[in-house]
C-alpha cells in the first residue's frame, strides 16, 4: 500500500518505519527542512531501541522516503496519517492548530479517494473537526476520516507497533474499514484484535487508557508514601496486590512521578474535556496534584538531610530522561528535581546514557554534564538516582563510596536493595521502603 505520514515526530517516524517494514511504500512529510535532510542522509533524529535498523533497511530498499512537499508526498497515497503535535494549552486542552491546518491544506490538494487517519492523540470530536475542514473544499466522496490512536511505549515502541496487543480503529465508513483492515492484517497474524468502533469512542479510548495508567502509578506513589509513615514495605505490598489478576503487575512501581509526552498531556486533556462537558472528573485532578508533588520528593529529602542550606553542596544525578531507553525529557521528573536544587543553591553534576544532548539544549551550562555515571558523582555530597537505566542497577559500589564526600544515596526509583545498601555503609533513602 502507498502511505503518507504527515509529521515525523516520535509517533510519525516509528509508524512510518514500521509500516515500511511490512512492505508498504511510505513517504514521511515534515516542514522542518533540516530534519528532513538529516533523515534523507540516513540519520535517525530520535533514540528508540530497534528503530535505526529498520530505518536503515527500508530507506536503502526504497520503501521509506522523506520530503517537505505535502502535495508531492500525498500524491500517490491511499492512506494519509496525521501524526502532528497536539501540545497542551494553558488551560490543559490539546491544541489542534497543526492538525486542522494540515487538514485544510489537504482539502485543496486531494484529487482522488483517500483515508485520512488521525494518529495523533486528539480530544473527542476531533475527527468531526477534521472532516469539516476537508469537506469545506473537497467533495465528500474523496475522503473518509478515521481515528486510529497509538499505544506505543517509548523504549519498546518498535515491538509495540510490530506486535500490538490491540489495534483500535474508529470509523463509520465500510470503505475505510476495509482499507484499514488490509493495512493492519500483517501486524495481527497471531490473533490480537483489531477493534472497530465509532470515531469518538476511539478518541476516548486513548485518553482513558493513558489516564488509567497514570492513575495506577499515582496510586502506588501514594501507597508508598503511606508505607513510609506506618513502617510497611511498598515492594511487598506491590507484589501482594500485583498477583491479583484484576489488578495486574504492571505500572505498580513507585517513584518520583510520571513524565513524558503522553501521560501529563493526556490526563490534562481528558480533565479539560470533562470540564467542558460539565463532568466533574475529580480523580484526574487528584492524579495531577499528587504527581506534581511526587516529583519534588527527592529534592525535599535532599534539603532536609543537609539542613537549612545546600548552597555549598554538589549533588550527582543519575538519569535525566523521563524513563529508561529513551532520550525524551518532556515533563521528566529529573528536570523538576534539578530546578529545585539549583534554586536552593546547590550545584549539579549529571549523567544519562541518551538524554544529555536534549538537557544541554534546554539548560545550557546551568549543570555539569558528565561522560559517565562515575564522573557525575566524583566529589559530590550525595547521589540521586532519578531514572532506572539498567546500567545503574549493578554499579561499582566501592567506586560510589570513594567518589562521594558522604556515602549518601537518594534512590527515586528503588533501584538498589535497602539491606544491601545499609550493609555497605550507605545512608540510603528510597521510596516507600524502610
Amino acid at each position: 500500500m502507498n502511505i503518507a505520514i504527515v509529521g515525523t515526530g516520535y509517533v510519525g517516524l516509528v509508524s512510518g518505519t514500521c509500516f515500511a517494514e511490512t512492505g508498504n511504500n511510505v513517504v514521511c512529510i515534515d516542514i522542518d527542512e533540516n530534519k528532513v535532510l538529516r533523515m534523507q542522509n540516513g540519520e535517525v533524529p530520535i533514540y528508540e531501541p530497534g528503530l535505526e535498523v529498520l530505518f536503515e533497511r527500508n530507506t536503502k530498499q526504497g520503501r521509506l522516503s522523506f520530503t517537505t512537499d505535502l502535495t508531492e508526498g500525498i500524491k500517490n497515497a491511499e492512506i494519509i496519517f496525521l501524526a502532528l503535535p497536539t501540545p497542551p494549552g494553558a488551560d490543559g486542552s490539546a491544541d489542534l492548530k497543526y492538525v486542522l491546518k494540515v487538514a485544510e491544506h489537504l482539502s485543496h490538494i486531494i484529487t482522488d479517494y483517500k483515508v485520512i487517519v488521525d494518529k495523533s492523540t486528539v480530544p473527542v470530536g476531533t475527527a468531526d473537526k477534521v472532516y469539516e475542514r476537508l469537506a469545506a473544499n473537497l467533495d465528500e466522496s474523496f475522503f473518509d476520516v478515521v481515528s486510529n490512536p497509538e499505544f506505543l511505549r517509548e523504549g519498546v515502541a518498535v515491538d509495540d507497533f510490530m506486535r500490538p496487543e490491540r489495534v483500535v480503529i474508529g470509523t463509520s465508513s465500510s470503505k475505510a474499514k476495509k482499507v484499514m483492515e488490509r493495512l493492519y492484517n500483517p501486524f495481527v497474524r497471531q490473533g490480537n484484535p483489531v477493534i472497530f468502533m465509532d470515531e469518538k469512542s476511539a478518541e476516548m479510548t486513548k485518553y482513558a487508557a493513558n489516564s488509567f495508567l497514570a492513575t495506577k502509578i499515582t496510586f502506588m506513589n501514594e501507597v508508598a508514601n503511606l508505607c513510609e509513615e506506618v513502617g510497611a514495605n511498598v515492594d511487598m505490598v506491590r507484589k501482594g496486590i500485583g498477583s491479583d489478576s484484576r489488578i495486574g503487575k504492571r505500572f505498580l512501581f513507585p517513584g518520583v512521578g510520571y513524565g513524558g509526552s503522553c501521560f501529563p498531556k493526556d490526563v490534562k486533556a481528558l480533565a479539560k474535556t470533562a470540564q467542558e462537558n460539565n463532568c466533574d472528573f475529580r480523580i484526574l485532578q487528584s492524579v495531577m496534584d499528587v504527581n506534581e508533588d511526587q516529583k519534588s520528593i527527592l529534592s525535599r529529602r535532599i534539603k532536609n538531610y543537609f539542613g537549612e542550606s545546600i548552597a555549598n553542596k554538589t549533588i550527582g544525578i543519575w538519569g535525566l530522561a523521563f524513563k529508561p531507553n529513551t532520550d525524551d525529557i518532556r515533563e521528566a521528573p529529573a528536570l523538576t528535581i534539578i530546578d529545585e536544587l539549583l534554586k536552593a543553591g546547590a550545584q549539579i553534576k549529571a549523567f544519562d546514557p541518551e538524554a544529555m544532548e536534549n538537557v544541554k539544549a534546554l539548560m545550557g551550562d546551568k549543570i555539569i554534564l558528565c561522560d559517565n555515571q562515575y564522573d557525575a558523582i566524583e566529589g559530590t555530597d550525595a547521589l540521586a538516582v532519578v531514572t532506572e537505566w539498567n546500567v545503574f542497577r549493578t554499579p561499582d559500589y566501592d567506586r560510589i563510596m570513594s567518589s562521594l564526600r558522604e556515602p549518601v544515596v537518594f534512590d527515586g526509583r528503588n533501584v538498589f536493595d535497602p539491606i544491601d545498601m545499609k550493609e555497605r555503609g550507605f545512608v540510603y533513602s528510597s521510596i516507600g521502603r524502610p
